[in-house]
């Protein structure tokens, strides 16, 4: 038995104590290592056994004897201390396989990961880029081992790119709206016919004197007209699809409030400008008299023609409260300088937040008015602006081919009238000098 032994209980010992760049390449370091520990473990299963039977022939002679006997005893030493020996040596041999395990985990790792800058083509399987690479890891001995690897997970389509989400804000980026200031500066009314008519007197011839005792009181003379302003309707409309409405759950209110923004802007713009043909309303700017400059005053700047325009008013009984500039000539002005050598402003201090107001009346920038043109006055008392009926959105799958084709025309309206009742309450100008 021991020389059967021997030669096993020396190799193991042996492969215990041999460094790792002794052993051979991965893989085969793997198989040798596997077969030694199963013969291994087979002795130390064989001594075990032969083991237990010496110590049961131990305990025989025991209880007939009552001592073992001295080759008994040496036969039990011996098979005691092979079985330590053989015993250590599988619990070597199991931890050099682990090891082993252990670096062929980090070679597929490597794998996995491939190289980095790598540009070879075509996508290799494992298998193959471990077939192809043989010769490197053979040569393997611990440490880190790099392999060429193509078909890494990457954000491509067809590869991760599928199982990518995007972040989505559902709420649209919207185009800019104009701030809508013009419809307030006017008198609010409103109205429950399609014609507004009011009073507006047309004469005032003033007599009045001192008289003296028995003396005869001239006569005034006044009179009065009837005027009507108009009930006007602005409206539009837009087409969509059952369909767009239905599965947009957004599209509905988005329409909705672009329709509505589109009457507004429409309704400042009527309010300014409208000419009062046809079915416009009659604004601002074709019922306020033009700037007449006073003459001996000043007019060289833009500073000093609002200066009298708001002259201009006064002389006609009424007191400005606003005046109503385009963007560009209110930033001209207030980047007006005292001279071409000092850099102070004339108008303000930039380090300060200043409300929008010169000669003491509000200024009032809006892009609804032209670049160029001015108007100033009591815009309240210049004008009345009645609401026949507010904003109105319908929708109607009758109109035209709808119903076959499976459309919503959307519609949008709202009717007022404007009555200028006192245009000497303002006037218009323009910054063009001489």
């Amino acid at each position: 038995m021991k020389k059967l032994m021997m030669p096993a209980i020396h190799l193991a010992a042996m492969q215990a104590h041999v460094p790792v760049a002794v052993i051979g390449g991965v893989r085969n370091e793997t198989l040798d290592t596997e077969a030694m520990l199963k013969k291994v473990s087979q002795q130390l299963d064989q001594i075990n056994g032969e083991t237990k039977k010496t110590a049961e022939n131990a305990l025989s002679e025991a209880k007939k004897a009552g001592e073992v006997s001295a080759e008994t005893k040496e036969t039990a030493d011996k098979l005691l201390t092979q079985q330590t020996e053989l015993h250590n040596a599988v619990k070597k041999l199991t931890e050099e396989l682990e090891g082993v395990n252990q670096k062929h985990l980090d070679i597929a790792q490597q794998i996995a990961d491939g190289l980095p800058g790598n540009k070879t083509g075509g996508v290799k399987s494992l298998g193959q880029a471990v077939l192809e690479s043989h010769d490197k890891i053979k040569a393997f001995n611990g440490g880190t081992i790099a392999l060429t690897v193509n078909n890494a997970i990457t954000t491509a389509a067809g590869s991760g790119g599928g199982l990518i989400f995007h972040d989505e804000e559902r709420d649209p980026v919207r185009m800019p709206r104009r701030r809508l200031l013009v419809r307030q500066l006017l008198t609010q009314g409103r109205t429950s016919s399609d014609l507004v008519t009011y009073r507006k007197q047309v004469v005032r011839t003033n007599a009045a004197a001192p008289v003296a005792e028995e003396g005869t009181y001239q006569a005034s003379t006044y009179g009065w007209d009837k005027a009507t302003a108009q009930v006007k309707k602005i409206g539009h409309v837009t087409h969509v699809s059952e369909e767009a409405l239905a599965d947009a759950d957004q599209l509905q209110t988005e329409i909705d409030g672009e329709l509505r923004y589109g009457l507004d802007l429409e309704e400042e713009n009527q309010i300014l400008a409208g000419d009062g043909t046809g079915e416009n309303l009659s604004g601002l700017l074709s019922n306020a008299p033009a700037f007449v400059a006073a003459a001996g005053l000043p007019n060289a700047t833009r500073i000093d023609r609002l200066r009298l325009g708001i002259l201009q008013v006064t002389l006609e009984d009424y007191i400005a409260s606003a005046m109503l500039l385009n963007p560009l000539d209110w930033a001209a002005i207030e980047l007006l300088k005292v001279s071409g050598t000092d850099n102070r402003y004339v108008w303000g201090n930039p380090a300060t937040g200043n409300t929008p107001m010169l000669w003491g009346k509000d200024v009032v920038d809006t892009a609804s008015m032209s670049s160029g043109e001015w108007l100033v006055g009591d815009l309240a008392m210049a004008a009345t602006y009645y609401d026949r009926s507010e904003v109105e959105v319908l929708f109607s799958t009758e109109h035209g081919t709808n119903f076959i084709e499976d459309m919503v025309t959307m519609k949008a309206r709202k009717r007022a009238a404007m009555a200028n009742k006192r245009p000497l309450a303002m006037v218009q100008g323009d910054f063009t000098f001489v």
